[in-house]
Order: C-alpha cells, then structure tokens, then sequence
C-alpha cells in the first residue's frame, strides 16, 4: 500500500492517490487533473472520495470520473447535483483484497464533512481528514458565514476528538495545510499520525468545548472572496477547463479587449520599473491565484501581461484551479504600447529604514497586532480595495508601503497609482527587517 501526495501549494491543499494491489483511491482531486492521471498510468482507478464541499477550490472529481470511470463517492449530506455514490457514516465501501473504505461523518468545518478511515484486514491504518483534524490545527468553521461558525465550531469539536481515539499509529492525511485559508492556525508539516497529534495538537488539549470554541473562533484572518463562488460550483458542477488557449498580441491591441482586467504577472521589480496603466501587477508565484480571485471579479475576463521566458501556462493553471477561465490574450512585449507606461520607485528595507515618509502596511490583522511600524496607518489589502486608501494617507507626499515580503505592498502599488498616490514600495522584506522601528499593538 503506497500513497502519493500531490501538493497544490499556492492553496495550501493536497491530493491523495492511494495505491493498492493494482487499484487506486484518490482523494479530494484538483482540477487539472493531468497531474492526477499521471498517477494513475498503471493502476486502476477504483474510487474517488471528496471529503466535503469544497470551499477553496473547484474539484476536478467529476470531471476525473468521467475519465477513468472510477466510482465517484461524496458525503451523503451533500447531495450534490450529478451522480455520485454517497458516503454514509460507517457504511464501508469494499476495495477488495482485504481493504475497506469506512467513512466517518466530521461535520465542522463543513456541516456535510466526511472523514475516510483505510482498513486492511479490519486495522485501521490511515485516516483522510479533508478540512477535519488537520496538522497542528483544524478546519475553520466559519466558512459559511457567521451565524453557523459558533454551531459547526461546537461540530467540529466532536469530529476531532472521535479521530483521535483512533489508534495512535494511524496514519493523518488532511487535505488543507500550509498556506490554507481554510486552517484555524498554519503548520509546518501536511501530514502525522494519530499519535503524533494527541500528543502536540492543540485543539486536542483544550480542557473543554467553550474553550475550543474560543480558540477556533479567535483571531481568525479574512479569507479570499472568491471562497463564496466555490461551494455553489461543487454542489451543482462546475464545467471542465476550457480547451481553447489565449490569444498572443501586442499591446497596441489591448483595445480588442475594453471588459478585460489587465493582470501584469511579471516580476514585482519590473512592473515597478513600467506598467500599462490601469493594469493590476500581481507577481506569479505562490499566492498568485488567490489574490487574483479575491481582488477581481470572480471568473473575470482576463488579459495577462509576461515576460517571454514565463510560464503562462502555469499562471493559466493557477487560475483554473478557483474557476477563472476567461484568460483571452497575452501581452509579452510593452514596447508598443501607444501611451506612456506608469512607474514607482522600489527600496529595500534597509533603505526604507532611512525615509521618513508616511507609511500604509497592508498585512492581515494578526500581522499587524503582533508588530507594526510606529506611526504607520493600517489596512488590510483587501480592504484597501474594497474601501480604498485610508484618509489619513495623503496625495500630497510620498507613501512608504510594507507588508511581510513585498508582494502584497506591490499589488497595493497599482491602486495608489490608479488612485493619485506617491508610492515607495519596500521589496524583497518588508516590517520584519525594519524590526528596529516596530511596535507591539496596544
């Protein structure tokens, strides 16, 4: 019995494909599924388990059943909009040969959630968590608003203390983990045992539910607003990516495109140094699609602006993944460009150090009650598009902007620009490495 993990680690997620006697189990699927069916090129597909309705991502369940006719199976609470088979606590699923399939009904983080207990020879031996017990935290449980957060709180408490009375040597696989917005608390580590986790889990040893319920409902952060657009299109299906590719023009032919937002993916420095204007610069790494579909509309139509050596495929990807699919051009070259491009000035934080400028940090709340620079004005990213830039930052002189390491201080850059602002953004750190200046909040 071998399993392989397939990180997506710009959603903080993981998809699981169990092996077994020549049959495969897969777990909480992705979209692009290509990656997934490289897997699967010498086994047979047997079952494919959605843990809950996802809230994070589109799945790719649906569309890797259609082709490879594996059993699709989801939480019996779900009650999805397509065929399926449901999973109902503790009705095991037969994979033969000595291996069964028992699911675990974990409401909490979702009220339909559905954990999956691996037997062989009647021993339990791993456990697929979906957004349940997690690595050193659970799954939030205010994704469905506020007024259920404090119920699927008190649900979620009880999911996690049945599984951890399963043995200790049992096998941990969660589905969200670093860098999940789906998590109470970040871990370093995406998968652990039973064992492992009683001993070093906080939310196992709480004393109580009031004081779990506590825990897990403070200092939560914001999460993306795309969230609200996943649930609906896992409940009802959501269609495959498309097979058409954007197309590749210059950019004195941005004017074909007049509803399109305009996502500069380059570098932060060199969209610093000359950008359309009116254009968005969201450098592609790791958060890419998460701040593209919390800042923009959801599945806007979209023109991506790269570098010639970048991947845009990948970018294309990223945004698949949260059901973006209007990608229609791409611009590789500026150059022509019929009107002037926009620039700012970049610094480092050592350098920073030296200005004395106003300052906007666009860190989360827990950030910026930790330490932030005195004399700065605070408002979360998305917020500041949302509501806009604070009135306490003025048009009249330069703007220093921060956050952790640069990235959303650059997305930031584009509003102030659009907006009248000065901005002087520090790149490459950002409040850390200015520590001299920092305070604790009051």
């Amino acid at each position: 019995m071998d399993i392989t993990t397939i990180r997506t680690d710009g959603l903080g997620d993981s998809t699981y494909v169990l092996t077994y006697k020549g049959q495969a189990v897969i777990v909480d699927p992705q979209r692009d599924i290509e990656r997934i069916l490289v897997e699967l090129a010498d086994v047979t597909p047997r079952f494919i388990l959605e843990t809950h309705l996802h809230n994070d991502y589109v799945s790719g369940a649906r569309d890797l059943a259609k082709k490879t006719g594996a059993e699709l199976v989801l939480p019996a609470a779900a009650a999805p909009a397509y065929r399926h088979t449901p999973a109902f606590h503790l009705e095991e699923l037969e994979h033969g040969d000595g291996m069964t399939i028992q699911p675990l009904h974990t409401p909490g983080h979702t009220p339909e959630h559905t954990s999956y207990l691996i037997m062989l020879e009647d021993r339990p031996v791993f456990v697929f968590s979906g957004g349940s017990l997690l690595v050193g935290s659970a799954g939030r449980p205010d994704l469905l608003g506020e007024e259920r957060a404090d119920t699927l709180a008190r649900l979620q408490y009880g999911s996690v203390m049945r599984l951890a009375e399963l043995p200790d040597d049992v096998g941990l696989y969660p589905t969200h983990g670093a860098g999940s917005f789906c998590t109470a608390t970040k871990a370093a580590r995406d998968t652990s045992t039973i064992g492992e986790e009683k001993k070093n889990n906080p939310v196992l040893l709480f004393p109580d539910e009031d004081t779990f319920v506590k825990s897990q409902l403070g200092g939560l952060v914001p999460y993306p607003r795309y969230y609200a657009e996943m649930g609906p299109a896992n409940l009802y299906g959501y269609p495959p990516p498309p097979d058409s590719k954007p197309q590749a023009i210059s950019a004195d032919q941005l004017g074909r495109f007049p509803e399109a937002h305009i996502v500069d993916i380059r570098d932060r420095r060199a969209f610093a140094g000359g950008h359309i204007p009116g254009s968005i610069g969201i450098e592609h790494g790791k958060d890419f699609a998460v701040w593209t579909g919390w800042l923009l509309p959801f599945n806007a139509e979209l023109v991506l602006v790269a570098d010639q050596d970048q991947d845009v495929d990948m970018a294309i990807d990223d945004l698949s993944r949260i059901g973006f699919d209007r990608v229609v051009a791409v611009v590789t070259e500026l150059s022509g460009y019929p009107d002037e491009l926009r620039s700012y000035e970049v610094v480092t934080p050592e350098k920073a150090r030296d200005l004395e400028l106003q300052t906007l940090d666009v860190r989360d709340p827990i950030e910026w009650k930790t330490q932030h620079l005195d004399g700065s004005v605070w408002r979360y990213l998305p917020d500041l598009f949302a509501h806009g830039v604070p009135e306490a930052i003025s048009r009249n002189e330069r703007v220093l902007v921060v956050c952790r390491t640069g990235n959303r201080a650059s997305i930031a850059s584009s509003l102030l620009l659009d907006s009248g602002y000065q901005p002087v953004v520090v790149v490459d750190g950002g409040v850390a490495e200015m520590a001299d200046q920092a305070v604790a909040h009051s």
